[in-house]
C-alpha cells in the first residue's frame, strides 16, 4: 500500500470523526452536557457552545478531507485527546478514552503521513 493510499484512509477517518462528532455537538446530544459543564461552562451556555463546537468540528472535517492542514491537524488531535479525556474526568470509564484513542491517533497519524520527513521517499 502506498503513502497516498494511507493519506486518504486517513482523511477520511479524521472526517468521518469530526463530522459525526460536530453534528452530535450542534443538536446539543444531552450526554455531552456533562463534559461541558465538568469544565466550568455554565449551563445555560452549553447549547451555544456545543453549536460552534460543532461549526468547527464541520470545518476541521472539510478542511482535512480536501487538503490537510498542519495546524488544522495538531488542533484535531489535541482536541479529540481532549474531548476522549473529559469522559473519565467527568464521571465516566477510562475504557471510554481508550476506546477513542483512534479519534486522536487518526489525525495524529495523518499529520505524520501527510507532513513527515520521509514524505518525499514514498511518493
Amino acid at each position: 500500500m502506498n503513502t497516498r493510499t494511507i493519506k486518504l484512509i486517513l482523511q477520511i477517518a479524521v472526517f468521518g470523526t469530526f463530522v459525526g462528532h460536530g453534528t452530535f455537538a450542534f443538536l446539543v446530544k444531552p450526554q455531552w452536557i456533562v463534559f461541558l459543564t465538568t469544565v466550568g461552562i455554565p449551563l445555560d451556555m452549553v447549547p451555544a457552545v456545543m453549536k460552534t463546537i460543532g461549526v468547527i468540528d464541520w470545518i476541521v472535517a472539510l478542511v482535512t478531507l480536501v487538503k490537510p492542514v498542519k495546524a488544522v491537524l495538531i488542533y484535531a488531535a489535541i482536541w479529540a485527546f481532549a474531548t476522549a479525556l473529559m469522559r473519565p474526568l467527568s464521571g465516566g470509564e477510562w475504557l471510554d478514552f481508550v476506546e477513542r484513542a483512534s479519534n486522536f491517533l487518526a489525525p495524529a497519524a495523518l499529520y505524520f503521513v501527510a507532513f513527515g520527513s520521509d514524505r518525499k521517499k514514498d511518493n
